[in-house]
């Protein structure tokens, strides 16, 4: 028998090219992969190219599916040049003794540039003050700890005390967070009496709702706003489609708990694109000075 591939090496070795070389030489960032250069719609599933889709403000040109934004990102497309003071950071503590939970929160500190999962402070949106809150969901989902829920209930606070308008972009499919247990839990309580103090005030509340809007954080201050907006397409619930479709043995409509879906059964006041936010915002707040 003729051994073919007998002196054949098991596996192909890639080749740096003269150019990769030096890229590595003068210790610069080496070229990108294919990957790394596109971006495919979880909506229509087009290819986009990333400089094109960041260009886009990260909306697919070819549904307008909005993708996820960083909160950092999210607050310089609404607020005003330099006009954000953040409130005093907060850090989680670790009340269950839940093995790795700090270290995961050191590890999305590093990565979000965060001390949690919540960007909040008081800022100015189309030269209207307001205390400005967004939820973060590149940090452990979005989910809500006993952090958030501080943060979001001292700035309904700061706003009574200040007489200011509140407005919160939320975004997380965590809901509670189980590292927190009932600590976490009671943030659902917490931030709704906060949300109802603050009403009673006779103050503005604008809740808006990205892609997805899930869990404890929709089941309470999400979903409580005077006026609430929403991304086009927007994933907007307390369980996700296919839990529901489990739980009740019922075939769903194809645009289930979708933002369009909401607005057509009145859950929410309106569906804002992400290029007109700002200057929808601005509206709002002028009409309740």
């Amino acid at each position: 028998m003729l051994h073919v591939f007998r002196n054949k090496p098991k596996y192909a070795t890639v080749r740096t090219t003269k150019a990769d070389q030096e890229v590595e030489a003068n210790g610069a960032q080496p070229r990108k992969n294919a990957d790394q250069l596109w971006t495919r719609c979880d909506d229509c599933s087009s290819l986009i190219y990333n400089k094109e889709l960041q260009k886009n403000r990260y909306v697919c040109h070819h549904c307008g599916f909005c993708f996820r934004m960083s909160a950092v990102e999210r607050l310089q497309l609404l607020t005003d040049e330099c006009m954000f003071t953040p409130f005093d950071a907060l850090v989680s503590a670790n009340p269950l003794d839940f093995p790795g939970y700090p270290e995961k929160i050191a590890h999305y500190q590093n990565i979000t540039q965060l001390d949690e999962a919540i960007l909040i402070g008081e800022a100015k949106i189309e030269g209207y003050s307001c205390v400005l809150g967004i939820i973060d969901f590149g940090f452990i989902g979005g989910s809500m700890g006993s952090v958030v829920g501080e943060q979001i209930a001292r700035g309904f606070e700061h706003g009574i005390a200040k007489e200011l308008p509140v407005v919160v972009v939320s975004g997380g499919g965590g809901g509670a967070r189980m590292q927190e247990g009932i600590f976490s839990l009671m943030q659902m309580a917490k931030t709704a009496q906060a949300v109802g103090r603050f009403k009673r005030a006779g103050l503005f509340y604008l809740s808006i709702l990205t892609h997805p809007t899930m869990g404890g954080i929709y089941a309470s201050f999400a979903s409580l706003g005077d006026i609430i907006l929403a991304e086009p397409k927007a994933l907007i619930g307390f369980a996700g489609p296919r839990i529901v479709a489990q739980t009740t043995r019922q075939k769903l409509p194809p645009d289930f708990q979708t933002a369009e879906y909401a607005l057509k059964h009145g859950m929410i006041d309106g569906i804002v694109t992400r290029s007109e936010m700002k200057a929808t915002i601005g509206k709002l707040l002028s009409f309740h000075l």
